[in-house]
């Protein structure tokens, strides 16, 4: 086991969820505590363009010796890190990501969603891909003791071949990559063929800054022939949160974090034993080592690597999309902005839209 320690700074810090000064949930706080909290990196720097927010950053985390940055292409240049954390708003996250990759950094982790378009989120994977850089993306609930146990069962076939599968959350972009992310880990990443999506805008609703729908559903079909269907911002947050349907059973995953199964010979639900919820905030000092680890081998393909992460966000995007044309996505998915966004600045959506 190598005991090499990489040099770590962060992009956006920001103040921690629920405190005095918070914007956001402050994503900055979790991720430093947990690349520190492997014994493997040293806090070289952070960047952050409102100064007071980066010193209390240091201090809160008892870092006096790591340097504060008001523009992170000079930390960049100047610290060298080997991990860069990207913890800004959504719309920032394309633009700081690309030059980060530029500038040789190893290893970057950046808060979901990717970006706000379709060509941003392609833009990034590709200049990770030219620079050689290992990329991922914080959907840290993959290593979350819910959600492996699930994997464990449907691949261990408990509920027979696997059909279809329902998620059920706030909205598309934010909480909805998520959830899609995680039908890709059932489905074993296997790529999505088609999409039927709808949404309906009202409102001036934004999550982070990023504008999203008021509710939303999509219908995807994946190449081998399993179904899902996400619906957001419909349903409550009650009961099932995820359900996989397959040839000889069914699993509940519920939004109390309790999982339970009903197979072929069941008279009733069996739950299933469990340690850990579907929130627990250990899933990001996993998500870090992982990460860690993949600097270590570089023939090791970190769980939350990039192409995952496209995937669900071409799925997003297409469900945008289809709204957009009023018909079925055929994938890959070939227009590159967002039609969220531009539904949105023509007026077809949102609190301005003109009718008819």
């Amino acid at each position: 086991m190598t005991d090499t320690r990489y040099r770590y700074a962060i992009v956006g810090t920001g103040r921690e969820w629920k405190t005095e000064g918070a914007t956001g949930f402050g994503m900055a706080n979790p991720h430093v505590r947990a690349f520190l909290g492997t014994g493997r990196t040293e806090l070289v720097a952070i960047s952050d363009i409102v100064e007071d927010a980066g010193r209390f950053f240091l201090e809160k985390h008892k870092q006096p010796d790591a340097r504060w940055y008001s523009d992170y292409k000079a930390m960049l240049r100047e610290e060298k890190p080997d991990i860069v954390s990207i913890c800004t708003w959504p719309h920032l996250h394309a633009e700081i990501c690309v030059a980060v990759c530029e500038s040789g950094v190893p290893a970057v982790h950046c808060e979901k969603p990717m970006a706000l378009t379709w060509g941003d989120a392609r833009r990034m994977k590709a200049a990770a891909d030219a620079n050689g850089t290992i990329l991922t993306f914080n959907h840290q609930r993959r290593f979350l003791e819910p959600f492996q146990v699930v994997n464990r069962l449907v691949r261990s076939n408990e509920i027979g071949d696997l059909q279809r599968m329902e998620a059920h959350c706030s909205d598309m972009s934010d909480w909805g990559t998520h959830w899609i992310d995680m039908l890709f880990f059932f489905n074993e990443e296997t790529p999505a063929e088609w999409v039927l999506g709808q949404i309906d805008s009202r409102t001036n609703r934004r999550t982070f800054g990023a504008f999203t729908e008021d509710q939303g559903m999509c219908l995807i079909k994946w190449t081998n022939g399993v179904f899902g269907l996400v619906l957001t911002n419909i349903l409550p947050h009650t009961g099932p949160a995820i359900q996989l349907f397959g040839s000889a059973g069914t699993i509940e995953i519920m939004w109390d974090s309790s999982v339970r199964i009903r197979s072929t010979g069941d008279s009733d639900w069996r739950g299933v034993e469990l340690k850990e919820g579907i929130h627990d905030d250990i899933a990001i000092p996993r998500a870090a080592e992982d990460l860690i680890k993949a600097l270590d081998d570089r023939s090791y393909t970190p769980l939350l690597n990039a192409a995952n992460a496209l995937r669900t966000s071409e799925v997003i995007f297409a469900t945008f999309e289809s709204s957009r044309s009023r018909g079925r996505v055929d994938l890959p998915l070939q227009p590159q902005d967002s039609a969220l966004l531009a539904m949105l600045e023509a007026r077809q959506i949102g609190p301005d839209r003109v009718s008819g």
